[in-house]
């Protein structure tokens, strides 16, 4: 699928909330490999440092908040328990933003791992509900740290699904997931379509167990 219609996103700045994860890390390793500006955030300014001096020299760390004022685009990586409490400490500084949210709310017992109910529907649909004045997308749910963060492989072969209720900002989203070699962005649905693909995460963590792999998704025929 060939995606002439999509925006030129070379000049943004991208901000990753809860950057000092593996999947922040690896999203941050690759936008700044892409030629982004990247901000890393996180609530100790010590830790948000010295991921970004880990990885490289177009990569900066910093408070949350300011990292929320300062970037473009703001990707949501924190973990699933303290999501809420972190987006609504920073709705005032991400108002107006388009805030990316790669949120899974998961659980994980002797079984292995699964969906957990979330009261809004969704990761996605609560960081919306709390972020009142953002423009929330939902994407990057299935793209594995591991390859992220490793410098052999070269493209991340595989689709990341965008979700949102406003055109602008899913293609802007989907454009982003472009730069990174071997993706492609495609829309997925509407925000409220969100659980189903936060909850596919399970399913994909079940496969790379079963199959010592790091899989991802291929959408066909589009």
């Amino acid at each position: 699928m060939t995606q002439p219609d999509l925006p030129d996103v070379s000049g943004l700045s991208i901000g990753i909330l809860g950057g000092t994860g593996d999947q922040g890390k690896g999203l941050a390793r690759r936008f700044a490999l892409a030629g982004h500006e990247v901000l890393i955030g996180s609530r100790s300014v010590g830790r948000a440092q010295e991921a970004a001096a880990s990885l490289a020299p177009t990569v900066r760390g910093g408070e949350n908040a300011q990292v929320a004022r300062d970037a473009d685009v703001v990707i949501v990586a924190v973990p699933w328990d303290g999501h809420k409490a972190t987006l609504e400490s920073l709705a005032g500084d991400l108002a107006g933003k388009i805030v990316v949210d790669c949120v899974n709310p998961l659980g994980f017992d002797k079984q292995g791992a699964y969906a957990l109910p979330v009261e809004e529907g969704s990761a996605a649909q609560q960081a919306a509900a709390v972020l009142g004045e953002s423009r929330v997308v939902a994407a990057f749910h299935h793209v594995s740290a591991v390859l992220l963060l490793d410098p052999g492989v070269d493209r991340i072969e595989l689709d990341v699904l965008v979700l949102g209720d406003d055109r602008e900002a899913t293609d802007i989203v989907r454009a982003l997931a472009a730069r990174i070699p071997g993706a492609r962005g495609v829309y997925g649905g509407r925000l409220r379509n969100a659980h189903q693909v936060e909850a596919l995460t399970a399913n994909l963590i079940s496969i790379n167990r079963r199959y010592k792999a790091h899989a991802g998704l291929r959408i066909t025929d589009v």
